[in-house]
């Protein structure tokens, strides 16, 4: 049997992937999951630093998780700190909404429709924005607060980065 190594664990711990191959052979579902939830947290012990989103795979059985970022917490090593906290563009006021996920953008809900908003529009928090495609799955942007889209920073099936500013809003005054 030819193995490919392609799918070995950013760790290069190769001999950790044939043992997990020999140990899920001819398990149950349930069996395998454990086997996954555990080569889960190896991969995360293994990694440089606490990662922002993990996924296994192995056959049909997978598991992702995905952890928020604490507020204050430290730009990510090797994103500079505007990609990695692009919360707020302090000189003008304006709350970036970011890609939750690596992966394509689109403003509309299909091709040819009306994009989810346009500059001068107003959003509640919590209203669909966007959407981020990532691995054939469909992520919704949602604005994290009320306001008026300023900027629409990346065009319609761009791709775009972790973290990348989408859209800048300009904040609803309180009061």
């Amino acid at each position: 049997m030819t193995r490919s190594r392609a799918q070995a664990p950013a760790t290069g711990d190769g001999d950790y992937v044939d043992s997990l191959e020999q140990e899920m052979a001819g398990l149950g579902a349930e069996a395998a999951m454990d086997i996954l939830s555990r080569s889960l947290a190896h991969a995360v012990r293994a990694a440089p630093c606490v990662p922002s989103r993990a996924l296994v795979r192995f056959g049909c059985a997978s598991i992702e998780v995905e952890w928020p970022a604490a507020p204050g917490t430290p730009a990510a090593p090797g994103l500079p700190r505007d990609q990695a906290e692009p919360a707020e563009d302090a000189a003008d006021g304006l709350l970036a909404v970011t890609a939750p996920v690596v992966g394509t953008f689109y403003r509309a809900p299909e091709p040819g429709a009306r994009p989810f908003v346009e500059v001068g529009d107003e959003v509640a928090a919590g209203q669909q924005v966007g959407i981020v495609e990532a691995m054939k799955l469909m992520n919704p942007i949602l604005a994290e607060a009320a306001g008026t889209v300023a900027k629409v920073v990346v065009d319609d099936a761009e791709p775009v980065e972790y973290g990348q500013p989408l859209l800048l809003l300009r904040p609803r005054s309180e009061g």
